[in-house]
């Protein structure tokens, strides 16, 4: 007997370890298969995350709604045939009626896109953790089956690290979706023989007032709270990292994966968890996370300030969690638990994905997840402590009233800092842009989070000067003045910034622009006068350049530039083999494209050099300097051109072959790692 329990405690082990592990192994997945289709942003992944929690949210409802009004008959035919279904969708991918078109909303397209793709399975997946557990605790009596989270947990943290180092840089996306599905059908046949030997089993007896009193809505709403507050913390500070610390790639992983890590201390045993640690620590961590926004960008090292982030942010995921596991109710009420979780994340997750971007102007998200945080612990913790004596109770509760007013405080003062003398500030799904003018009114420039977007002179003189990384020492700057010097000439552009190349054009020129941003575009056209003031004829066409191009007939560009990147970020579909064959059937014989492969993390020169080589282009790098009197910007720009006299020109005589790297395997939409070109 008690090797069949052990067996059987396995076999449930596995099968939660298994789901969970596909859970977040499917979320990087797809987010690779239809980034391409949006643009590369960022914000592609905060949705994508919303779509999970809310199908997750789908999937514990659904577990609830099983174990608490179906048999255990009934709970094996109905989950047995929703198992079997949702087969029928493997193996995933995206179907290509779901590209955009256009400038559509491109939160709705990427919610129904997934909905269609990985709806089912993924639902299927989501129930698999609560609903597992009840049935554990139906067959194993008097075993608390809470644990069994802590497991989920870990299944869910060894995917998320799993990916962009074992998975993504081995196995082209094809093969990822095939691997995939191929374990969700050994999840399906483990989670079916469950269902199956349950069949038989006996109904879970709700918890009478004997063991101790039913979940109040007050208990569930303080449920739900609890998993908000680390939810909104972990999207919010992941966007502060990558936007005023440091915008390194896969920077996401860090604050996901301590936020995993935190429930599995929290339910994997009993103590991990101590107030007397923790809530001191908590002070000290949401101080620590409202003061960091106020110092320079390089008033700290950069490690230093992640790592006080990343400590800090843990902290209040601990605390939050370690509370929420010392609130668990009786087994018999863990699908309702584990509903209100899911609610709480869902929440969580739509303030950030949709209330944020399309009702702020700027990053609030943080500063209300800094304030909401300690709100809710306060909430929590002060009513459940057995203080010695009232005035205790009293002195924790004024000291908190304080600690919040100052958090917020803080917060406040530091966003009518940040937005003080910005001439514009705004924001949408593609991110936050502000328009300043310097201290001396010399110039005025345009930021996506810390890295600059354009600048152009206030002086009348020198308004048509080019400027950051534009300039005409720089790559760009060099292809245009030699292609110009021939004759009118047909020059395209990805990525809009301020306008800047326009000043190079001449009457008779023509500038295509592609820009995904509409608010780029107005400030473009509103705060610079690049565009207004250029000889050329200009058309700027919105939406994601790589499917305009597919769509457009050849362009017979003598230029195109390619320079989307946001911050350094790097949109991958705009390097791959299929993105270069587009840039290419666009070009003259004798064009030349400039890819700016500027970047402080990323060495993109072998991505660059293996398309030229499949192309049979040459490809020639050209690197300069910056000038901060004339506001020229350090650049790097890889030149690929069939035509051997462009590269003879005077004007190229610095440039430099890049060298290829020995193994470097080439990127196309079927496979891509970031893992490795990081410097």
């Amino acid at each position: 007997m008690q090797a069949i329990n052990l067996r059987l405690t396995v076999h449930y082990g596995l099968t939660i370890f298994l789901s969970a592990f596909l859970l977040f192994q499917v979320q990087p997945l797809i987010g690779k298969m239809i980034l391409p289709w949006f643009g590369g942003s960022a914000a592609v992944w905060t949705t994508c995350m919303l779509f999970f929690q809310l199908v997750l949210l789908l999937g514990y409802f659904y577990s609830h709604w099983v174990v608490r009004y179906l048999s255990p008959s009934r709970q094996s035919l109905v989950h047995g045939a929703l198992l079997l279904l949702s087969l029928a969708l493997i193996p995933i991918a995206p179907s290509l009626d779901w590209k955009p078109l256009g400038a559509e909303n491109p939160t709705l397209r990427i919610l129904g896109l997934l909905t269609v793709s990985i709806g089912l399975p993924y639902f299927v997946l989501s129930t698999t953790g609560p609903l597992l557990q009840a049935w554990f605790a139906r067959e194993r009596f008097g075993l608390v089956p809470y644990r069994l989270f802590a497991l989920s947990n870990f299944g869910s943290m060894l995917a998320l690290l799993a990916y962009p180092i074992a998975v993504e840089p081995v196995f082209p996306t094809l093969w990822q979706s095939y691997l995939w599905s191929a374990l969700y059908a050994c999840f399906v046949a483990a989670c079916g023989l469950l269902a199956w030997r349950g069949r038989t089993g006996e109904p879970i007896v709700l918890q009478t007032h004997e063991d101790g009193p039913a979940p109040r809505w007050n208990d569930k709403l303080l449920w739900a709270a609890l998993a908000a507050c680390p939810s909104i913390l972990m999207v919010a500070d992941t966007s502060y990292l990558t936007t005023n610390i440091a915008p390194i790639p896969m920077i996401w992983v860090a604050p996901l994966a301590l936020y995993l890590l935190s429930f599995i201390l929290a339910y994997e045993r009993t103590g991990r968890y101590q107030r007397k640690v923790y809530l001191p620590l908590l002070v000290l961590g949401l101080s620590a996370l409202a003061y960091l926004p106020t110092l320079g960008l390089n008033a700290l090292p950069i490690y230093l300030a992640m790592g006080i982030n990343l400590s800090a942010f843990f902290v209040a995921c601990m605390v939050c969690h370690g509370e929420l596991s010392r609130l668990q109710p009786h087994p018999s009420h863990l699908t309702g638990y584990y509903l209100m979780l899911s609610v709480g994340g869902v929440v969580g997750g739509f303030f950030v994905g949709v209330i944020a971007p399309y009702w702020f102007n700027s990053n609030y998200e943080l500063s209300i997840a800094i304030v909401l945080t300690g709100l809710v612990a306060a909430i929590t913790v002060i009513p459940r402590v057995a203080f010695s004596r009232p005035v205790w109770r009293r002195l924790s509760l004024a000291g908190s009233i304080v600690l919040l007013a100052g958090l917020g405080w803080l917060r406040i003062d530091d966003h009518l800092e940040e937005t003080s003398g910005s001439d514009v500030t705004v924001r949408n799904f593609y991110g936050t842009l502000q328009v300043f003018h310097n201290v001396e009114g010399q110039y005025r420039s345009m930021y996506h989070g810390q890295i600059t977007h354009g600048r152009q002179f206030t002086e009348p003189t020198k308004l048509d000067q080019p400027t950051t990384y534009y300039s005409t020492q720089g790559g760009v700057g060099k292809t245009l003045q030699v292609k110009l010097a021939s004759g009118p000439a047909r020059i395209g552009v990805i990525g809009l910034g301020v306008g800047t190349l326009a000043a190079y054009g001449r009457k008779g020129d023509y500038f295509r622009l592609y820009e995904i941003d509409p608010l780029v575009i107005d400030i473009a056209h509103h705060n610079f006068s690049y565009l207004s003031r250029t000889a050329a004829n200009t058309e700027i066409v919105l939406g994601d350049a790589r499917l305009q191009l597919e769509r457009e007939p050849d362009q017979e560009f003598d230029v195109l530039v390619v320079d989307a990147f946001s911050g350094d970020s790097v949109p991958i579909h705009l390097l791959t083999y299929e993105a270069f064959a587009q840039y290419f059937r666009h070009l003259k014989p004798d064009g030349v494209l400039a890819v700016h492969i500027t970047n402080r993390f990323l060495d993109l020169r072998p991505v660059v050099q293996t398309a030229a080589q499949h192309f049979n282009r040459d490809v020639l790098l050209v690197s300069s300097d910056g000038d901060p009197e004339r506001l020229i910007l350090r650049s790097n720009w890889a030149l690929l051109s069939a035509d051997a006299a462009f590269y003879n020109h005077p004007l190229l005589s610095g440039a430099t072959p890049i060298v290829a790297r020995p193994a470097f395997r080439p990127w196309t939409d079927d496979y891509s790692s970031i893992v490795s070109v990081m410097q």
